[in-house]
Parts: structure tokens; sequence; C-alpha cells
């Protein structure tokens, strides 16, 4: 891996790691607030986003920074850090032990690098997604460095499917999985990298909530569907704040019709 890649992961992993502990400390300990759109707020999240945000702007000159709790108008320059300081709020004032921190790193609108840190757990997720880009990156996806892949199996009731709060039309009659229901996007997505599961859907996901995973999934192996529009290459000056982006993702391609049917039934 070059430096330039080091530099990248490792500045990942120590802001990640360094606001996650101070996320633990308020853990469970904090009131939230309503946003506009209907999402609550903490004073963690904000203070996890400045802090975040600071990081990249005295590390990364030159970056632009797209973030759920800050600026959130796609920026007219070539590399972009996307950032969603604490994905799980709810579960994170509630005491739940499921909760993020994502950094997505964008080449001409486009993820390339996603890292995602889950404190509670201590799970760190990061991946390097080349694309159709002419760079030259590494490939792969990992947990805590250890590589993974998303499963190969076929459904059955002794596998799972992940849904969010707003995709429960999916439940029907004949489904083929076991359904979990985790309320984080982030984690909802990665568990399918890591063959956990064989797939989720979130009907109503930010582009934060999804540029780190888009990239951990595809490295490491899994299909992302998008069901409304495709959420990538963000675009300079476009406002991102009210813009969801329903998606299927299952652990390889040829799950996607199995899926499908049931997905067809959520309004999105």
């Amino acid at each position: 891996m070059t430096d330039f890649w080091t530099t990248i992961l490792e500045f990942a992993q120590t802001t990640t790691t360094r606001v996650g502990k101070q996320l633990m400390l308020d853990f469970g300990q904090v009131q939230a607030s309503q946003k506009a759109d209907g999402t609550l707020v903490t004073q963690a999240d904000k203070w996890a986003d400045k802090t975040i945000c600071d990081a990249i702007a005295s590390t990364f000159a030159g970056y632009g920074i797209l973030s759920e709790e800050a600026d959130k108008v796609f920026p007219a320059t070539e590399w972009c850090w996307v950032i969603d300081p604490l994905d799980g709020t709810t579960n994170f004032t509630r005491g739940i032990p499921i909760w993020s921190i994502s950094l997505g790193l964008l080449y001409r609108g486009v993820p390339i690098f996603g890292y995602v840190y889950v404190p509670p757990t201590d799970q760190a997720f990061h991946g390097f997604w080349q694309g159709t880009s002419e760079l030259t990156t590494p490939t792969g996806a990992f947990l805590n460095h250890h590589p993974i892949h998303s499963s190969v199996d076929d459904p059955s009731n002794n596998h799972f499917f992940n849904l969010c709060s707003r995709s429960t039309a999916v439940i029907q009659e004949g489904f083929p999985c076991k359904i979990r229901m985790l309320g984080v996007a982030s984690y909802n997505f990665l568990t399918v990298a890591t063959g956990a599961v064989l797939g989720g859907m979130e009907a109503t996901p930010k582009v934060w909530d999804l540029a780190a995973a888009w990239v951990i999934v595809q490295a490491a192996g899994g299909s992302w569907v998008s069901l409304k529009t495709e959420p990538f290459p963000l675009l300079p000056g476009e406002d991102y704040s009210d813009r969801s982006f329903p998606t299927l993702v299952v652990s390889r391609a040829e799950l996607q019709p199995v899926f499908q049917p049931f997905v067809d039934k959520v309004k999105i």
C-alpha cells in the first residue's frame, strides 16, 4: 500500500478511535432533539462532527467536506470526505450498543475508500473500491484488518436479512430468511459484507449513511442495488440534505431476483 493510502487509513483509524472514546463516555447519557427531517441529534453528534471536520481540515488541505451535521452541499473539489459522525443516534441515546462513525473518501464524486468504526463493539471496518476511477487503489474489505467477504450461501430460514423501520412491508408470507432490524444503516449493510446476513434494505438513507458502506460492501463481494436513484457520483453545488437513496444490498448479484419481489412492496 502506498504512503498516500497508508496516510488515509491511519487518519481514519486515529480520528474515529479518538472520537469514539469520547462518545462512549456520553453513550446512553445524553438527550436528543428532533431535526426538521424527523431524525434525532444530540450535542454528542455535533461535537463529533466538528472534531472530525477540524481534523480533516488540518490534515488534508484543499479537500472538501460533506457532513450530516454541517455543510450538506457537495463542494467542487476533486477529493471530498463524507462524514456521518454518529450513525444510530436513537440507539446511542437509549443505551443500545449498535452505533457507528462513518468516513467515506470520494474522488470526483465517487467513494473509493470507506471506514466505519463501531465503538461499543470495537469493530473497525474499512475497504477500497476502484470502480471506474483511473486511480490505482488497494483492494479488499477488512474488519479489524482481517479480510472479509460476503456469503455465498443460498437463502434459508437459518439465514438473516436486515430491514430498517420504514421497510417492514418486506415482511410477507414466503420471505426466505429471518428478519433483523439493527437501527443503523451503515451496520445494516456491513453485516452483509462480513457474511453474517444475506441482504439488507434501507428505505430512506442519505449519502452520509451510504458513502463508506458503499465501498466496503462491494469490495467484500456484495452487490449494491439502488432502488430509485443512483447516489454516486455526487454533483458539485447540489444540496443533499433532503435526498434519500433507497437501497437493497445482497451478498451476491444472483440473490437480487430472490429478494426484489419482496422489496418492491415497500413504498419509496
